[in-house]
Order: structure tokens, then C-alpha cells, then sequence
């Protein structure tokens, strides 16, 4: 995995949730706090999601195949999907059947300074794995909102820990707000109310995740900025003097495809044209260099037919074309 998928961020995540998971097992094993079993349950699915971006990282470094001729980019967003499923299923409703449980059958917390200890200490080793994943994000969000980054983000390993650290520092002042008041009020249904809201946070947290790497899966066209970017450098105002029009699709996080119709002169010869073809490749990838995968289609330019707009029929995804009728 490249720098820019935030593997510093992964491995520090990994290490902060495999040591609070122990803690939160330990201080459940001497308290019978569900909030403590439901986060305990919740750092380790986060360990095992944190393995998974990792997995996926290795993957999609394997070489091109003739079965697979674009190479194997996308496996970053398959595992960060499987993250989300992961998170949903196993951190999400095990949360919530948990903390339905504790409400229906509540009991007194027993050793209080167990959960609470651990919890402030999970806080802290939280706030260092989040604190972490915000410095590295910070590199590549520039001047996005943190929601505008989350959504527009191609690397999803990044918006995945910090998902992930937010919920889990929401997660564990609700514990502690649930156990809190259950030492209070000597009643342990709020325990098992905390544990609901945990999981109830969980699954939202679950389904952002789905939804944002479902729309990497299906192929996501490059940003507004490198598209503006490609279209300048693809024209030189000589031989190339227009884009007709153009695709671009993301092949990986650092891999973008770009397929463009272009305008030529209508008398240049073929050595021109492929002359000029070749330039403009050597333009995109200088201007945007994940722009891998280039094919440029020369035209020529034809002003009836710009004005009648595109033909939906030649645009993937678009109508079927009627078949005419025996």
C-alpha cells in the first residue's frame, strides 16, 4: 500500500483496539458490565477491520494478469467494504442485542473500578490512534470539510480509521456515561442502555461506511479538480483543439483510467495525428500522474453534431436501444 493509504494510521489503530479489546474482556470478566462486553466486542471487530485494510492493501499490489488486465486496485475498496459489514454484523447488533438484554434483565455492576479504569484508559489510547489518523488525513484533505473528505476520499483506508476511532471515542464516554449512572443510581438498566447506544451509533457508523465504498466498487470518475486538469492538457491548440468528450474512472485509489474523443485537424496526416495523440498522453500524465491508463480517440470536430448533445445510447448505463418489432 502506498504512503497515502495511511498505513501509519492502520497500524496505529491495530495496536491502540487489540490493547484496549484485552482491557475492556478483563474489566467485563470482574464487573459483568454489558457497555464493557459490547466495547470489548467492538475493539476487537475494529482490530479485525484494521487487519482486513491491511489485506487489502498487500492485494492490490499484485501485477496485472491477462484475466485481470487493469490489476487488482480495487481490492482496497472490496476489504473496506467488508469492514463496514464486519463493523454492522459484529459490532453493531451484537451491541445492540447486548444492550436489550441488560434492559430486560438487568443486575448490579460488581468491582466499578474495573470498567471505569479501563474506560478512562481506552479514551486516551483512542484520542493517540484517532489524533494519529487526523494528522495523516490532514496531508491529503486540504481545504475539504472533514465530511467533504470522507465522501470524496478514493483511498478509503483513511476515512475508514477515522470513522471508526470517532465512533469508538462516542462509544466509550457512552459506556462510561451507562456504567456512570448505574453506580449512581444503583439501578443496572442504565448499563444496558448505554450498550443500546453503542450499538445503535455503530450501525449508523456501518452504513456511511457501506454507502461511501459502495460508490468506490462501482467505479467513481476522478475529482472535479484533475478532471478540469486532464482536459487542459489533453488540447494543445494546434493539433488537438478540443475534448469532444470524456471518461474517467478510478482503478485504484492511485490508478485512474481516462478515455477521451478528441478533436484533430481535419488535413493532418496519420503520423501527425499519433504524433499528437502521444503528446497529449505525456501532458495528462504530467499534469495528474495517477492518470495510468489513456486512450485517446482522435475526431473531427463537428458543430451539427455537438449541438444535437450526446447519443444516451452510447453512454454505458444508458437506454437499451429498442428492437424492432417482427
Amino acid at each position: 500500500m502506498s504512503a497515502s493509504g495511511g498505513t501509519k494510521a492502520i497500524v496505529a489503530a491495530l495496536g491502540a483496539n487489540l490493547a484496549i479489546a484485552v482491557s475492556k474482556f478483563v474489566a467485563f470478566a470482574f464487573s459483568g458490565s454489558s457497555s464493557m462486553l459490547a466495547e470489548g466486542v467492538h475493539s476487537l471487530a475494529d482490530s479485525g477491520n484494521q487487519f482486513l485494510l491491511l489485506i487489502g492493501g498487500k492485494k492490490a499490489q499484485r501485477e496485472a494478469t491477462p484475466q485481470h488486465p487493469f490489476g487488482y486496485g480495487r481490492e482496497r475498496y472490496i476489504y473496506a467494504f467488508l469492514v463496514s459489514i464486519v463493523l454492522f454484523s459484529i459490532g453493531g447488533m451484537f451491541a445492540v442485542y447486548e444492550g436489550y438484554e441488560k434492559i430486560r434483565h438487568p443486575h448490579e455492576l460488581e468491582h466499578w473500578y474495573w470498567p471505569v479504569g479501563v474506560l478512562v484508559f481506552a479514551i486516551i489510547a483512542e484520542g493517540f490512534s484517532f489524533r494519529t489518523a487526523i494528522k495523516e488525513s490532514n496531508e491529503q484533505r486540504g481545504k475539504l470539510s472533514w465530511s467533504q473528505f470522507i465522501r470524496r476520499a478514493k483511498a478509503p483506508e483513511l476515512p475508514v480509521v477515522l470513522l471508526e476511532d470517532f465512533g469508538a471515542l462516542i462509544g466509550l464516554v457512552l459506556a462510561l456515561g451507562g456504567v456512570g449512572l448505574a453506580l449512581l443510581t444503583g439501578d443496572g438498566i442504565w448499563d444496558g442502555i448505554g450498550t443500546l447506544c453503542i450499538g445503535v451509533l455503530l450501525v449508523l457508523i456501518a452504513l456511511v461506511l457501506a454507502a461511501e465504498t459502495k460508490s468506490l466498487l462501482l467505479g467513481e470518475a476522478a475529482g472535479v479538480e484533475d478532471v478540469k486538469k486532464i482536459e487542459a492538457a489533453i488540447t494543445d491548440g494546434d493539433t488537438v483543439t478540443r475534448v469532444i468528450h470524456m471518461r474517467t474512472l478510478h482503478l485504484g485509489p492511485e490508478e485512474l483510467l481516462v478515455a477521451a474523443k478528441i478533436a484533430v485537424q481535419h488535413d493532418d496526416t496519420a503520423t501527425e495525428v499519433a504524433d499528437a495523440i502521444d503528446a497529449a498522453e505525456a501532458r495528462i500524465r504530467a499534469a495528474v500522474p495517477i492518470a495510468r491508463v489513456i486512450y485517446l480517440e482522435p475526431d473531427i470536430y463537428s458543430e451539427a453534431e455537438a449541438t444535437r448533445g450526446p447519443d444516451p445510447e452510447a453512454v454505458p448505463g444508458g437506454p437499451t436501444p429498442h428492437t424492432a418489432e417482427h
